[in-house]
């Protein structure tokens, strides 16, 4: 069974929307073939620009020559934790990519807004980042990187720290706006935490993303997730083994889709609300994108996790 494949009305991750197919292998032999389309176009003599190699435009030298756009380029450690997120999905799910990330986007730097349904996330969407050769850095909260050993981790692979109750929320901008200032394509989740939503739905945003795009001007794509609460379960380490065994003899869809830009053109960053706006947009996007890959399950979802807490006090309305 192949891991990418074309959904019904959904274009695969290439420009041309033609359906491209990886197997179960980690390693990325066949994606070269199947994905020219999406890389930076080549001239002769350039150097190949490889998965987190994310250009930003340079200045013209008073000669009138343009010298090498300068890279950010994804740290090794961070590079081999995609292809271990590869490895990891791949006994405990069956991983379907969807949606067209153009080369236009690759060129520059970028937000990508995920929706937040359960603690195996960040694995599937690192899985699917590699599928789709893209390797954005995450937002995390302060937390993961206190810790002894994964905050060693998460500062050598490159990522950017979020405190969540730090008093001034522009700092948190700040760093993010900083990281885009250099060419980085990065990844965050604008509900700040997961969904409790009874339908697991996306929830009302928190504004930090949106002001980040509204500071710096780039694109957010919305990504929309499916499936990945089916292997991972809320609750602890024993209600998550419990779901992770179940998951290897089962191996759940877990599907993740990129959409089309969210457009914010019209809105002024020092306008009153704005950020506000710019939020719900996002977040209607990414609950537009999340409707395809749950067409069997449009209220409630399937799979019910019995000790997950729900709440509505934070349901998204959506935008009129």
């Amino acid at each position: 069974m192949t891991d990418v494949e074309q959904g019904a009305a959904q274009p695969a991750v290439v420009s041309d929307a033609r359906a491209v197919e990886v197997s179960d292998s980690p390693t990325p032999a066949g994606l070269s073939a199947a994905l020219p389309s999406v890389l930076p176009a080549q001239g002769a003599g350039a150097g190949r620009v490889s998965p987190g190699d994310v250009p930003a435009t340079g200045d013209v030298s008073a000669s009138g020559d343009v010298p090498a756009r300068k890279v950010w380029r994804a740290p090794r450690t961070w590079r081999f934790l995609l292809v271990l997120a590869r490895v990891v999905v791949m006994p405990v799910a069956r991983l379907r990519v969807t949606g067209e990330v153009p080369a236009a986007l690759r060129a520059g730097p970028v937000l990508f807004a995920v929706n937040h349904v359960g603690p195996f996330d960040p694995v599937a969407i690192s899985a699917a980042c590699r599928v789709a050769r893209l390797a954005p850095r995450l937002m995390a909260t302060g937390g993961l990187f206190r810790a002894p050993v994964v905050g060693s981790v998460m500062r050598a692979a490159g990522h950017i720290r979020i405190n969540r109750r730090q008093a001034d929320v522009s700092g948190a901008v700040d760093v993010v706006a900083d990281a885009i200032a250099v060419g980085s394509h990065v990844l965050g989740y604008p509900e700040g935490r997961i969904t409790l939503d009874p339908g697991m739905w996306p929830e009302r945003g928190k504004t930090g993303l949106a002001r980040v795009a509204l500071r710096t001007g780039v694109p957010v794509v919305p990504v929309a997730q499916w499936g990945a609460h089916e292997v991972a379960a809320w609750g602890g380490f024993g209600p998550t083994m419990r779901t992770l065994g179940r998951s290897l003899l089962r191996r759940p869809v877990v599907r993740v889709h990129f959409g089309a830009p969210v457009d914010l053109s019209d809105l002024d960053v020092a306008a009153s609300g704005a950020a506000q706006r710019a939020t719900d947009r996002i977040i209607d996007a990414i609950t537009a994108e999340l409707v395809g890959l749950r067409v069997a399950e449009p209220r409630l979802p399937r799979f019910v996790d019995p000790v997950r807490p729900l709440s509505t006090q934070r349901r998204h309305r959506p935008a009129r």
